[in-house]
């Protein structure tokens, strides 16, 4: 039996094969255990941290990823002690078999590392969502998910990094020197892209509007529906998508109307010059009464102007904060108000389409 644990096959005693083998079942049986712990560490770390996070959740997204990489990192390490047999020693493409195995057992352990950080950021911010969804405001909803995306991108880069490093062997400092022309020039051909990431980092900390705000922006009417790390995108009044350059939504007037505190609503009424002065004190006398009785701040009503064709009355208010549906309700009964008005003082108006109204 001594003799058959010291045979050896392919450069390596039986018994040195025979610990691999115990060490990956040992690991293959106990690998929901170690990482469940691991995972009960990360958990019990969070907790600690006053994060109120679902296990059962946090299982379910960190788990998998964890018991892959730890199966795959102890098969490396254990395979790593033993001796690479002679017989395999061929070339591919100019390339050792041995070095391409070890190549790719590398490209392997690093993708499966940084699959497992991006799955933690995942989770982190799932937890980061629930939290912002108890705050009135949304702009911290598309904060979560736009950090979310950020430091995945940068995972992203420093992954690539190390894969050129360790896998593919080459210096990086050398490698960044040597693209430096190159890189100035996609630094030159990047510039808006650039400048799309620092406007999406301005408007999340100047906040000037948040997901679900009314904008008008240029020609752009509508609702906010993402701010994204290049672009802002808005469900325009016609339902159609318009996706405009964070730094346009930054150099740009932006009127955010979901933070207006009033609705203003002016009219000019052209009235026949066959009025007498009576008729037309009693009217303005009678609009301001109207008035009265609607919840507005402001009002103003006065005989502004008097053209060769007309008297001009002009009416002006403003309400309290409403929502636009309530503002049109109130804005249609204030105009019937006048009509009815002007009716009872038997006044018409100069000519057609003399009646001018904006908010």
């Amino acid at each position: 039996m001594q003799d058959i644990m010291h045979e050896i096959i392919f450069n390596n005693r039986v018994s040195d094969y025979l610990i691999v083998i115990g060490i990956l079942l040992l690991v293959y049986i106990l690998k929901k255990r170690a990482s469940k712990n691991i995972t009960l560490l990360v958990f019990f770390v969070f907790r600690k941290m006053g994060r109120k996070i679902n296990e059962k959740e946090f299982f379910e997204l960190v788990l998998e990823p964890i018991e892959n990489f730890i199966v795959f990192l102890t098969a490396y390490l254990a395979f790593d002690n033993l001796v690479f047999p002679q017989e395999m020693k061929f070339k591919i493409h100019k390339l050792s078999f041995q070095k391409f195995l070890e190549s790719a057992a590398d490209l392997i352990v690093i993708l499966l590392f940084f699959r497992m950080l991006l799955r933690v950021i995942d989770y982190i911010s799932i937890v980061m969502e629930k939290k912002a969804r108890q705050t009135e405001e949304q702009s911290d909803d598309q904060l979560v998910i736009f950090f979310r995306d950020f430091l995945k991108a940068i995972i992203i880069i420093i992954c690539v990094l190390v894969l050129i490093r360790f896998v593919f062997h080459q210096d990086i400092t050398k490698l960044l020197a040597g693209l430096s022309i190159a890189g100035a020039a996609i630094a030159l051909a990047a510039k808006e892209s650039i400048e799309n990431l620092i406007a999406s980092f301005i408007i999340f900390f100047d906040k000037p509007f948040s997901v679900g705000d009314f904008l008008k922006v240029n020609a752009v009417r509508g609702n906010v529906e993402k701010i994204g790390l290049r672009s802002t995108r808005i469900r325009t009044i016609d339902r159609t998508y318009a996706t405009i350059p964070n730094k346009q939504m930054v150099d740009a007037i932006v009127d955010n109307l979901s933070l207006r505190n009033s609705w203003r609503v002016e009219m000019k009424l052209h009235l026949e010059l066959k009025a007498s002065s009576e008729m037309i004190k009693n009217f303005v006398s009678q609009l301001v009464a109207n008035l009265d009785s609607f919840e507005l701040t402001e009002k103003t009503v006065i005989l502004s102007d008097i053209h060769s064709d007309a008297y001009i009355v002009h009416v002006e208010y403003y309400t309290t904060m409403l929502t636009f549906a309530d503002y049109n309700k109130v804005k249609q009964s204030i105009n019937f108000m006048i009509v009815k008005t002007m009716e009872n003082n038997e006044l018409s108006m100069a000519g057609k389409d003399k009646l001018i109204s904006m908010r």
